[in-house]
C-alpha cells in the first residue's frame, strides 16, 4: 500500500500549486503489467480497464477517470466529466467535457482511434445502476483498507449534510423563531406563516406543480422581508384559483408586515428613552411609524417570460392572475429555458476549441448567448434584493418546476445579501439547501447514473449559476473567503462521481441511496484555501 498525498488529481502537471490535498488518501500502485512509465497511483478502489499508447505519449482508462500523457502534461479526466467523443480526421480523438475544456489524442491509424472511441464511450455511458459509479467502489474499499477511520469519516459527514439540525440552526440565525413562523411537520424542513396549519398547506400543494409550496427560504434580519420559492399555481386554460393558495400568500405577506411593525415600535421606543428632546419628534415617530404598518405588497417573480407562462397553461400550469392576488405584484424575468441554455453552452465550448486570435472572435462569444443568458441571470437577482433591501418587501420566486432558475435566483440573491454565505461554510449550506435539498435535479441535469435517457433533460444549470459566482468574485475578491480555484473544483466534481454529494434528483433519492455509502463532504467543500 502506499499512503499518498492527492495533489494534481485532476490537473496537469504544469500546476504544481493545486489545492486538491485536503486529506490522505491511500492508493493502489499499478500492477507491472497495467502499463508503462505511469506517474500517479490509482485511488482505492480503482482498477485499470484498458491501456495503451498513442502518438503523444499514453491512454489509460480506468473505472474512475482517463488519463491521457501528452509530452511532460499529464491530464487525469473523471469518466463522469466527458460528454462528447468523436473521432476526427485523421486519425485524431476530440474529447469535450461539461465543464467546457476539451481534449485530444492522435493516433497511428483508423483502427486504433475507433477502438479507443468505443472504450471511451462505453466507460463514460451514463445508463448504469447507480452503485456502480465509482463513488461507491472509493467508499466499500476504504473500508476493506480502514474500516475504523472509514467509518469515523461517514459518521462526522453527517453533519455536513443538511438535515433537522441544520435547518433549525439557520432559521435561529435568520431569526425565524418568533411568533410569526413555524416549520411544517408536512411536509417537513419547511418554513410557512404560524397561521397556516398543514391542512391548507396540503390544498396548496396540490395546487402547485409538483406540490412545491411557497415557503420562505431567507429573511432579512433588519426589516423582517422574507424571500419564499415554489412552483407555478396550476391554473389551466380554465383559470382554476386556490383560495388556500391566495390566502398562503396573503399570510406571508402578513408575517412579513406584523415583523416589521415589532421592529418599528422597538426603535420608537429606544428612541424615546435614549433621546429625549433630539430631533426625533413625537410627529415624526408617527409619521415613520405609520409608513413601516403600510402593508408592503409582495413580489412575485416569475423567472419565466409572459408569453411563456401563459403557453404553459395549455400543459396545466400559467401564472398567478393579478385580481386573486390582488396584495401582490407580479413581474417576469425573461429567463431562458434549459433548452436554450443547453445550446447556448455547446456553442460556447465550440467556440473555446478555436483560436482567441481570430479578429471576431469576441463576436463569435457574443453569438453564443452565453454572457446574454448570465446578465439576464445577475439582473432578476439584482431585482430580488433591491425588493427586499431597499424596498423591504417579501419576494416569492417560482418558474415552472421551481428546481432551475428558482433555484438560480434564490441562491444568487441571497449571496448578495447575506455575507455569511459568501463564506465557505456558508456557501455550503447555501448549496445544501437551495440545490440538494429543494430538489434540483442533479442527475438529470448533469447526466449521471440513473438519469433520464432524455439528453434533452440535460443542461448545465448548476454551472451557470457557478459562472455568475465566479464573475462576482471577480469584480469583489474580498468580499468571498474563497478563490477561484475552490469554484474549478466544485464544478469538476459536481460531475466527477467521486463523492456522492450530487448524486440522484432528489434529498429522498440520496438519503435512501447514496448517504453512508459514499464519501460527501472531504474534498467537495473542505479544499484548503489559497
Amino acid at each position: 500500500m502506499l499512503d499518498v498525498q492527492v495533489q494534481n488529481e485532476m490537473d496537469s502537471t504544469d500546476q504544481p500549486n493545486s489545492i486538491f490535498h485536503v486529506e490522505q488518501i491511500y492508493m493502489y500502485p499499478l500492477q507491472p503489467n497495467d502499463t508503462k512509465n505511469m506517474t500517479f497511483g490509482l485511488l482505492t478502489g480503482e482498477t485499470v480497464v484498458h491501456s495503451g499508447t498513442c502518438i503523444d505519449g499514453s491512454i489509460l482508462i480506468t473505472n474512475y477517470r482517463l488519463y491521457l500523457q501528452s509530452g511532460k502534461n499529464h491530464y487525469h479526466i473523471p469518466l463522469g466529466l466527458i460528454e462528447v467523443v468523436e473521432p476526427r480526421e485523421p486519425f485524431y480523438l476530440h474529447i469535450g467535457c461539461k465543464d467546457a475544456r476539451t481534449y485530444g489524442c492522435s493516433f497511428k491509424n483508423n483502427e486504433e482511434c475507433v477502438e479507443w472511441n468505443n472504450h471511451i464511450v462505453k466507460a463514460v455511458d451514463p445508463q448504469r445502476p447507480l452503485k456502480q459509479l465509482f463513488a461507491f467502489y472509493h467508499c466499500v474499499w476504504s473500508k476493506q483498507k480502514d474500516y475504523d477511520e472509514t467509518t469515523r469519516r461517514l459518521e462526522s459527514q453527517k453533519r455536513y449534510t443538511f438535515n433537522k439540525e441544520m435547518f433549525e440552526n439557520e432559521m435561529i440565525r435568520l431569526q425565524f423563531e418568533g411568533d410569526s413562523w413555524r416549520i411544517s411537520k408536512y411536509p417537513p424542513y419547511l418554513l410557512v406563516p404560524s397561521c397556516i396549519n398543514d391542512d391548507v398547506l396540503e390544498s396548496v400543494a396540490k395546487f402547485r406543480t409538483s406540490r412545491r409550496i411557497p415557503a420562505a427560504v431567507w429573511r432579512h434580519t433588519r426589516n423582517g422581508a422574507v424571500i419564499a420559492r415554489c412552483s407555478q399555481p396550476e391554473v389551466g386554460w380554465l383559470g382554476w384559483r386556490s383560495a388556500e393558495d391566495e390566502e398562503l400568500i396573503k399570510a406571508i405577506s402578513a408575517a412579513c408586515n406584523f415583523d416589521r411593525s415589532q421592529r418599528v415600535n422597538s426603535d420608537k421606543d429606544s428612541n424615546l428613552s435614549h433621546s429625549p428632546g433630539s430631533f426625533h419628534s413625537d410627529e415624526s415617530l408617527q409619521i415613520t411609524s405609520e409608513m413601516n404598518h403600510q402593508e408592503k405588497k409582495v413580489l412575485i417573480m416569475d423567472a419565466r417570460s409572459y408569453t411563456t407562462a401563459v403557453a404553459n397553461r395549455a400543459r396545466g400550469g400559467g401564472c398567478e392572475c393579478p385580481e386573486y392576488y390582488p396584495n401582490c405584484e407580479i413581474q417576469f424575468m425573461n429567463l431562458a429555458n434549459i433548452h436554450s441554455i443547453r445550446k447556448s453552452f455547446h456553442a460556447l465550448r465550440q467556440l473555446c476549441t478555436s483560436s482567441a486570435d481570430q479578429p471576431n472572435w469576441f463576436s463569435q462569444l457574443e453569438g453564443t448567448r452565453w454572457l446574454l443568458h448570465m446578465s439576464g441571470l445577475m439582473k432578476a437577482a439584482v431585482t430580488l434584493v433591491t425588493a427586499v433591501e431597499r424596498d423591504e418587501r417579501p419576494v416569492v420566486v417560482h418558474c415552472s418546476d421551481g428546481w432551475d432558475r428558482t433555484s438560480q435566483i434564490v441562491a444568487l440573491g441571497e449571496l448578495l445579501l447575506d455575507p455569511y454565505y459568501r463564506t465557505t461554510e456558508g456557501f455550503r449550506i447555501l448549496i445544501e439547501r437551495e440545490w440538494l435539498a429543494f430538489g434540483h435535479k442533479f442527475a438529470d441535469r448533469c447526466g449521471h447514473a440513473t438519469c433520464s435517457p432524455d439528453i434533452n433533460e440535460r443542461c448545465p444549470v448548476f454551472l451557470q449559476w457557478l459562472d455568475c459566482v465566479h464573475q462576482l468574485l471577480t469584480q469583489f475578491p474580498c468580499a468571498f473567503e474563497f478563490s477561484h480555484i475552490y469554484l474549478v473544483k466544485l464544478v469538476q466534481h459536481t460531475y466527477s462521481s467521486l463523492f456522492g454529494t450530487f448524486l440522484c434528483n432528489t434529498q429522498q433519492e440520496r438519503i435512501a441511496m447514496v448517504h453512508d455509502k459514499t464519501f460527501f463532504r472531504l474534498g467537495l467543500f473542505e479544499f484548503a484555501l489559497l
